[in-house]
């Protein structure tokens, strides 16, 4: 049976990063794709120029519309833009304790632009974070929802991961591709401890929407029935492929995307 993976995440029109680059990546892992938006944005791949932000109220009735008909094997969050969309979110999700979560705590964009209204991060923290199987924050995001400075180390990295699991999420994955070294390795926080992901890093500008396909592939790999080491490791394969390939893309003059779809191609 094909799985089916719900993005509750904005739009980004550029095709690069949100729902649609979630949308792509779902395909892209053999599942079906569904979106919730939260958000339009105005954008491309040299920056954010306006955003629209869903209410609350409406985002809530699109979440209900897909679990009152289809049966939702995992999800991913991205762009939440707000406190208020935190809190229904979160109120939603909670009644299915059984579906694998996949939280991305977006809040800026690649250009340097806000996603995420800063009363919003205490709401992310406290009611979306424990409700995830996976928090996948970079290494900006995991200083914000800590309080901390940014970690420029891999024992601090390591110890942030700790720290936000300790918030409740049963894992998280802390993205080390802003340290200051030749690779980019992630650490992976869970029950079981501390694992290592190495990476290569790729000297190219093609990383718009990076954290949103890595996000998606977890949830991808979640909802067909994998664990969660299983499906971090086959998910960095997976980007690691979608950036080393999207040289065969010409999108945009700014932070290209990866190609998603280079397995069909």
């Amino acid at each position: 049976m094909i799985a089916n993976i719900l993005s509750i995440a904005g739009s980004d029109p550029s095709g690069g990063a949100g729902i649609q680059a979630d949308l792509k990546t779902f395909a892209a892992r053999g599942t079906y794709g569904m979106a919730v938006v939260t958000a339009l944005t105005a954008q491309n791949t040299k920056g954010v120029y306006g955003v629209q932000v869903i209410s609350a109220s409406f985002v809530a009735d699109q979440i209900r519309a897909v679990f009152d008909d289809v049966r939702v094997d995992a999800v991913k969050i991205g762009m939440i833009a707000n406190a208020e969309i935190a809190e229904t979110v979160a109120d939603i999700l909670s009644r299915q304790p059984d579906v694998p979560i996949v939280l991305d705590p977006v809040m800026i964009a690649k250009g340097g632009a806000s996603l995420l209204a800063e009363q919003a991060v205490s709401a992310l923290r406290d009611r979306l974070l424990p409700l995830a199987t996976v928090v996948t924050p970079n290494l900006p995001e995991a200083a914000a929802l800590l309080g901390e400075p940014e970690a420029r180390d891999r024992p601090t990295m390591a110890e942030q991961a700790e720290a936000l699991r300790a918030l409740g999420a049963r894992s998280v994955l802390v993205k080390g591709g802003h340290l200051p070294e030749d690779e980019s390795p992630d650490v992976l926080a869970d029950p079981t401890g501390l694992t290592w992901l190495e990476g290569r890093r790729f000297q190219t500008s093609n990383t718009h929407g990076t954290g949103c396909t890595l996000s998606s592939a977890i949830a991808a790999e979640l909802g067909k029935g994998n664990d969660v080491v299983a499906a971090v490791r086959t998910a960095k394969l997976y980007l690691a492929s979608a950036i080393r390939r999207s040289g065969e893309l010409d999108v945009g003059s700014g932070h290209g995307p990866v190609h998603h779809l280079h397995a069909t191609s």
